[in-house]
């Protein structure tokens, strides 16, 4: 029978030393005390942790738990190792030298477990570590399609190839309808799925504040476009912080994203570089002609007599498609854009939403 394993993160047994944490899962499994030591002890020394053996992890920092979780879930030798997002929790440096431990020992051929699934965020993280990056999509979640790091290992942050495979991914992931490479997988024959509603296309969850001084920003180069990796660390932000600024830049015709480069629109440029009522002016009029989701809002609000709707009405339309905390997400975001373009207003007492004096008549009306 298949084995297979999640790392265990923040779950250690505060009453247990490393060896007896270590060895929960073959406990559990039946394994005598005098093998379960054995293989404990043996994955303890692969991790970096030997001579650890009885501290508890009141004593450990934060790198040190999260090597106690590794070899507790290789203690058990399980075909696949599951790792969802496993250094997100952790500093940069601490995250950085797990990372770098786990490829080499994956390089040496002395990894425990045969196959390693990785969930990630960390688009040069996932280039660094993998030999595939499939490459999910949402509402509802597909496969995009598959992206193969053909890199000889260790890969080598400062090959060409590297580079051009992580600004591939970051095109991907800033272009809902960029091409992937392989083909994504096709639904089963006879599958259902929700038909196309407004409410089904999540919106970045982005304040018109960050899209306004990003826009500002590229305004001020001089060249026509300014490479991503340079202005995240111009931002003193990682490339991953910097992606929603950009998808929401990217979904409003602000700004273009390719092969690596960001540079603005014209439109973008007119949004960054006007007064604020103008400014105003010309969110409005893109989330008219881009977002539905402001379309169907304004247009149920303009047919009520008091041009108001309670906003359980809209909550309802996001919960068929999306778990609670992301209805809230998506709420927050549609609420913050959609004050600022003045479509509408929100009164957070009465939980109501109301026609804003001068939000267009005509739907879909672009400036």
């Amino acid at each position: 029978m298949a084995r297979y394993c999640t790392v265990p993160i923040a779950t250690l047994l505060p009453w247990l030393t490393v060896l007896e944490n270590v060895e929960l899962g073959l406990e559990a499994r039946g394994v005598n005390r005098a093998s379960r030591a054995r293989r404990s002890l043996r994955v303890i020394d692969l991790v970096g942790l030997d001579g650890f053996e009885g501290a508890y992890p009141k004593e450990l920092s934060g790198g040190m738990k999260q090597r106690v979780g590794y070899a507790r879930a290789l203690a058990v030798e399980p075909k696949v190792l599951f790792m969802d997002e496993p250094f997100s929790a952790l500093d940069v440096l601490t995250a950085e030298n797990l990372r770098g431990e786990i490829d080499d020992l994956w390089n040496a051929g002395n990894f425990p477990s045969q196959s390693i699934l990785l969930v990630t965020h960390n688009i040069e993280e996932a280039v660094i570590l993998a030999d595939r990056v499939i490459v999910l999509g949402s509402n509802p979640g597909h496969i995009r399609g598959e992206v193969k790091i053909d890199l000889p290992r260790p890969h080598d942050r400062n090959d060409e190839r590297f580079k051009d495979l992580v600004d591939h991914l970051y095109q991907v992931m800033t272009n809902p309808e960029a091409d992937v490479g392989r083909t994504a997988a096709v639904a089963s024959p006879g599958a259902q799925t929700k038909p196309s509603s407004p409410f089904s296309k999540a919106l970045p969850h982005v304040r018109v504040g960050s899209v306004s001084g990003l826009l500002e920003l590229l305004a001020e180069e001089e060249t026509p476009g300014m490479d991503v990796s340079e202005l995240a660390e111009g931002l003193a932000v990682t490339v991953d912080d910097l992606l929603s600024v950009l998808e929401a830049a990217a979904l409003l015709d602000f700004a273009k994203v390719s092969e690596g480069e960001v540079s603005l629109t014209a439109r973008g440029r007119d949004f960054a570089t006007t007064t604020i009522l103008r400014s105003k002016e010309v969110f409005r009029a893109q989330l008219m002609a881009r977002v539905p989701i402001f379309n169907s809002m304004v247009k149920t609000l303009s047919m009520r007599k008091n041009r108001s709707m309670p906003a359980d009405f809209f909550l309802d339309l996001w919960d068929e498609y999306f778990p609670e905390e992301e209805v809230q997400r998506q709420f927050a975001t549609t609420v913050d854009w959609g004050r600022y373009a003045e479509l509408f207003e929100y009164d957070t007492l009465e939980k109501v939403f109301t026609l804003h004096e001068e939000a267009p008549e005509e739907i879909g009306a672009t400036a």
